[in-house]
């Protein structure tokens, strides 16, 4: 045999029959010497499919190294390890190239990294070569009116020594047959215009390109499209070729590949005869909304605009709009307009909006069509009770409450011009027009105070809507110090060295997606959804963070197994696969070294845990809901290179859920894995799980739910299920356990953990599946929950509050339901079985309760009235009046009192009035003064702070408020106790004219001395005149400063545009004795400005909160509620502190004793 034939089959047999030696002479090469060997190449690594180094990619990377027709080839692993040597099925053809598939492998086996080489004639070589035959004739064109097609020819080598060189297929260009003329108007600045006059063609030019995908990798059967019509697909690698395509810079061309955002990339102008494209896809942005059309109200003829903002790649193609769920023909645009309206109009409005990634729907906006000449606020005020002193019980009334009124809170139609626009210049609310001075007459005095008289429509208070908290590691607190905060993919804010924070919300946000990062690498990087009150002013959040799992090192070579589970003694709940060769970096080149691989996974086994959950479980539906999701774990993933610690993507990821641990049969068919979306909190699909039966590791054969992933930017992934089974609580919050409407509270955080499957499931009890939350308003809140209504214990939930930080407490269920606390009538209670967390064991705190979720029977008349409501009736849950079924919370009283003489709620900045005595004189800017009073006695001693105008004409005299609390005792020391006293502080007034210096009473209850006064605070006091006379040693009186002093002078300022948030701030610092501190431990002895000694004889009168709480309707109720109340009274916003354990006796202002228990 000669060397040629030889040569062709050693090429090829060397590639080709690693697995066993077939040839005894493999080692051997007979190379001519008109042929030499190329350069090694390697393309393609072993991931995913196998190792493909296949001729056309290579030519692709280089095109002038390989020629036309090589005469063989030879392979060997990057390790130099030949081919046939290896042991693996492999494939080699000189003039196709060389692959090997991981498929052929054995068990747990992949190919190898193959490089390989080609042996080609030598430029200057002796042409050598055989003869070849005559051609062929050409094949008939096949091409179509005004087409181009191709026709083709063959030979055949008449040599059997010496290979013939040259092709055996020629093909040259053939035009088909002339179409009807048409008229074209296309202009090409380069080659000519095809048949269809849409696109110029160039013959002599090629056009090569390579798509990758979101995470880096090649992207397999990605469409190039040119004008709308499909040119190509791009091959295994990535790559495409294209003939025919003018580089004149004006040709686009349309990338498409599933899941990721279509592109368009301009083919840029050129002389050469090829050109090459690299192209880099962005994942598909899935529709989200952001801004939703706004509530107006309007009167009849008039104009109204509803618009609708939506986002996401691509852009939404098409609009509808829906009134009272109706679809509204013709109306496709973001912008719905309807003039010369009429009553028919009125009701709600919601846009849909599509687009290729999907559908999303907006919130709804109500239209209030009012006539003519009905009014647009009703002038007569609403009832609202306040408190009176304890010295100010009221015969008229039989009770210590006095009704000043209140004007609603909703918007009205106010002077408006006829612009069409999307959200109105200037907003109209109802508010205060007109009020009245009434003087009460209380023991001794008499107390002014200022009732509304009429309603009118002015223009709204302008505010701004804000978010503090503290973000803190879930298992014990630890903060995440200096942390950043992004928003959009854009650092907003930082943490504190306590892990504190606050945002402004910016204008016009509908949905406040935060990012938490920790610099540290201690915690999770975590998504939360925050909450915020869209009539402005502040709400607290408790981010808890998950704490990264310590990474472990795993071989990017191998096939590595991570199991997952957080519940110690039981089994993983998820096991991930990573297959060898898997890990890739950022620009998508294969990483082969070691891996540093760290997954934190949230066990919903561990009720602890839900806390810490991502986002808010939702995503949106097919149709544009947005629906909720259950979940079955979620994991965070972090791989990084151990060397350079680069971050890493993985591909061909397998995920193995054990079947046992989903108690739900029905869930087990509908299993998917999803992904976190950072910018828009939303959970987007990545694929379903299919059940298979495996193996783990030696044990018994069991059955999984596998799924595969490739982890790319996105790195937090959701096992879970959608639900369907939904219901809403009504709950409401409120300032004590008097539980009345007009002293509910707004800005509660009240949550609710969905506990699954419970009694009638064979399930661990504590495993959660889902985690929501929601903000009270004027009407408390309606919290979203799975329910059940073929078993009312299918489904539990827990639910608890919290305000500003502190933790609210739910009614008591022991020692048997009181269904009137409660808020809700048996016998649908009992079918709830509501319990409070302390219901078996007394230890525990009395801060949430749980109940079975329970779908109401639309056959039972008794549970058509709430507190559990139907999906559908979301609307009838929001506006259920306060007669109807309702769970509560109350505040723990800290044995605190305020009177304003013009009453303001916190909770409605429309209820400011500007009025001269105004406690707080510009609204949205809030500034609390707190004064820090040290009590040496046994007792814990009430302290009044008395505030009236001190220097302005025309509030000299006046009473601006009361503010009463009691002193907290020291923990280590039982005869000290202290009090943060609120006073009013000094400055400009309403009409910013001048200022006034708030004269300032100091009063402690009893036989009290005082006996030192902080002496920088008094020396401000001498060195700022005037100064107030203090000739009684009972109590302490001054000018308030105009300054902040601070912790040094006893005296805590902070202005914020929340006058809770101000508050809290202020109370924070004054019960640490610090500027800049916070803390909810009295430090009795800590930056103190007064100083009193109280006699240690026993109060034998009534204190001001015991008389507040026994009015005479109450009193038998408040004696029972206050056995309870004693054992819990906060030190500040807790439920721990101590307090004296002496029993008190109490008298009612006409006479009548109780006694009450401590």
């Amino acid at each position: 045999m000669s060397s040629w034939p030889l040569l062709l089959i050693l090429g090829i047999i060397a590639a080709g029959t690693a697995q066993g030696r077939r040839h005894s002479s493999l080692d051997v090469y007979h190379v001519d010497d008109n042929y030499e060997w190329t350069t090694w190449f390697n393309v393609d690594h072993p991931g995913g499919r196998g190792d493909y180094e296949q001729l056309d990619a290579i030519r692709f990377y280089y095109r002038t190294r390989v020629c036309d027709t090589p005469r063989a080839l030879e392979a060997r692993t990057t390790d130099w390890v030949p081919a046939r040597e290896t042991g693996e099925k492999i494939h080699a053809d000189p003039t196709v190239g060389f692959w090997c598939l991981n498929e052929e492998q054995g068990p747990e086996r992949n190919c190898s990294n193959y490089t390989v080489r080609f042996l080609c004639p030598k430029v200057n070589a002796v042409n050598i070569q055989g003869t070849w035959g005559s051609w062929s004739d050409w094949s008939p064109c096949p091409a179509l009116c005004g087409e181009v097609g191709a026709q083709l020819r063959t030979r055949s080598c008449e040599s059997t020594s010496v290979p013939c060189s040259g092709p055996k297929v020629e093909e040259r260009e053939c035009n088909g047959p002339e179409c009807p003329k048409i008229e074209c108007t296309l202009q090409c600045v380069m080659g000519r215009v095809n048949a269809e006059c849409d696109a110029c063609m160039c013959k002599d030019h090629i056009l090569l390109g390579s798509v990758r995908n979101s995470g880096g990798l090649t992207a397999v059967g990605a469409a190039i499209l040119r004008s709308g019509k499909l040119l190509t697909i791009t091959d295994h690698n990535g790559h495409f070729h294209i003939p025919g395509v003018c580089p004149d810079g004006n040709t686009t061309l349309t990338v498409s590949l599933q899941g990721h955002a279509t592109l368009s990339v301009v083919v840029p102008h050129s002389a050469e005869h090829t050109t090459v494209l690299s192209v880099q896809l962005k994942r598909a942005e899935k529709l989200h909304v952001l801004s939703n059309p706004e509530s107006k109200v309007r009167r009849e003829g008039q104009t109204a605009a509803f618009c609708c903002k939506v986002a996401g790649m691509p852009q939404p193609d098409k609009y509808q709009w829906f009134h009272n769920n109706n679809l509204l023909n013709k109306q496709s645009e973001s912008t719905l307009v309807l003039k010369d309206l009429h009553p028919e109009h009125a009701g709600e409005y919601y846009c849909r909006a599509r687009s290729a990634s999907g559908s999303i729907k907006s919130k709804p906006a109500t239209l209030t069509v009012l006539g003519n000449d009905e009014p647009s606020c009703n002038p007569k005020p609403e009832s609202h009770l306040i408190r009176l002193p304890h010295d100010c019980y009221q015969n008229s009334t039989n009770s210590f409450y006095y009704d000043v009124g209140k004007c609603p809170i909703c918007a009205c139609v106010g002077q408006l011009d006829n612009g069409i626009r999307c959200k109105d210049t200037v907003a109209y609310c109802c508010g205060v027009a007109k009020m009245e001075e009434r003087q009460l007459t209380c023991q001794g005095y008499q107390l002014p105070t200022m009732v509304v008289t009429q309603c009118g429509c002015q223009k709204c208070v302008d505010t701004k809507a804000f978010v503090h908290g503290r973000a803190i590691a879930a298992d014990n607190g630890e903060p995440m110090r200096f942390g950043h905060i992004f928003m959009n993919g854009v650092r907003i804010s930082r943490t504190g060295y306590k892990g504190t924070f606050s945002i402004q919300v910016p204008p016009e946000t509908e949905r406040l997606v935060l990012t938490f990062v920790d610099n540290m690498q201690k915690f999770v990087n975590t998504t939360k959804v925050l909450l915020f009150n869209t009539k402005g002013g502040t709400v607290y959040h408790e981010i808890k963070l998950l704490r990264k799992k310590d990474p472990v090192t795993i071989s990017s070579t191998e096939t590595n197994s991570l199991e997952l589970g957080g519940v110690e003694g039981q089994e993983p709940m998820v096991q991930i696969q990573i297959p060898p060769n898997s890990f890739y970096t950022q620009n998508g080149e294969v990483f082969m070294g070691n891996v540093k691989a760290s997954v934190t996974f949230l066990d919903p086994r561990d009720v602890s845990t839900a806390a810490a959950a991502q986002s808010d479980l939702n995503f949106v539906g097919d149709e544009g809901d947005t629906l909720p999701l259950r979940t079955y774990g979620m994991f965070s993933v972090d791989f990084s290179s151990e060397e350079k610690n680069e971050p890493l993507n993985a591909g061909e990821v397998k995920v193995f859920l054990d079947s046992d641990q989903v108690k739900m049969t029905e869930h087990l068919n509908i299993m998917k894995l999803w992904s976190l979306n950072p910018d828009t909190g939303l959970w987007e699909e990545e694929g379903s799980l299919q059940m298979e039966k495996k193996r783990r590791g030696k044990r018994e054969e069991r059955t999984f739910l596998i799924g595969n992933m490739e982890i790319r930017e996105r790195r937090l992934f959701n096992l879970d299920v959608p639900e369907n089974r939904r219901c809403y609580v009504k709950v409401r919050a409120f300032r004590s356990e008097r539980f009345m409407p007009s002293e509910q509270v707004e800005g509660v955080v009240v949550s609710l953990i969905n506990m699954e499957p419970s009694a009638g499931y064979s399930s661990n009890p504590r495993a959660w599946g889902r985690f929501d939350s929601v903000i009270t308003g004027p009407n408390g809140a309606c919290l979203p929950a799975f329910c059940d209504e073929q078993k009312p214990d299918a489904y539990t939930a827990y639910i608890m509050a919290n305000f500003g930080g502190e933790e609210l407490e739910a009614v008591s269920s022991t020692p048997k339901l009181n269904p009137n606390l409660i808020g809700v009538l048996q016998p649908y209670l009992g079918k709830l079985n509501y319990k409070r967390s302390d219901h078996e064991d007394p230890r525990v705190k009395k801060t949430a309760f749980r109940i079975n979720m329970a779908k109401p029977s639309s056959n039972t008349a008794e549970e058509s009235n709430g507190p559990v409501y139907p999906f559908e009736n979301l609307k009838e849950c929001e506006e259920a009046s306060f007669s109807a079924g309702h769970f509560r919370f109350s505040r723990v009283e800290g044995d605190r009192y305020d009177y304003n003489t013009v009453p303001f709620n916190e909770d409605d900045p429309m209820s400011w009035t500007e009025d001269y005595l105004s406690w707080w004189p510009k609204p949205m800017e809030y500034r609390a003064c707190y004064i820090k009073v040290k009590i040496n006695s046994p007792h814990e001693i009430n302290v009044r702070s008395r505030n009236m105008g001190g220097t302005h004409p025309k509030t000299v005299g006046q009473l601006y408020g009361l503010r009463d609390t009691r002193s907290i005792r020291d923990m280590d020391k039982t005869t000290i106790s202290a009090v943060c006293l609120e006073f009013k502080c000094s400055g400009m007034l309403y009409d910013q004219d001048r200022v006034d210096r708030t004269l300032v009473k100091v009063i402690p209850q009893g036989a009290c001395k005082r006996d030192h006064v902080n002496a920088m605070l008094q020396e401000y006091l001498v060195n700022h005149l005037p100064l107030a006379v203090n000739n009684d040693t009972n109590e302490f009186t001054m000018l308030a400063p105009l300054d902040p002093l601070g912790h040094n002078y006893g005296i805590y300022t902070v202005t914020d545009q929340d006058p809770r948030a101000a508050k809290e701030i202020a109370l924070g610092r004054c019960f640490d004795g610090t500027s800049d501190g916070t803390s909810r431990v009295m430090k009795s002895n800590e930056g103190v400005a007064l100083t009193f000694t109280c006699g240690d004889r026993e109060a034998t009168h009534q204190s001001v909160f015991q008389t507040m709480q026994s009015s005479q309707g109450q009193i038998g109720s408040s004696i029972v509620r206050g056995e309870n109340r004693q054992t819990r009274r906060r030190q500040r916003g807790g439920a721990n502190s101590l307090r004296s354990s002496r029993r008190r006796s109490t008298r009612d202002p006409r006479g009548k004793r109780a006694q009450t228990k401590s």
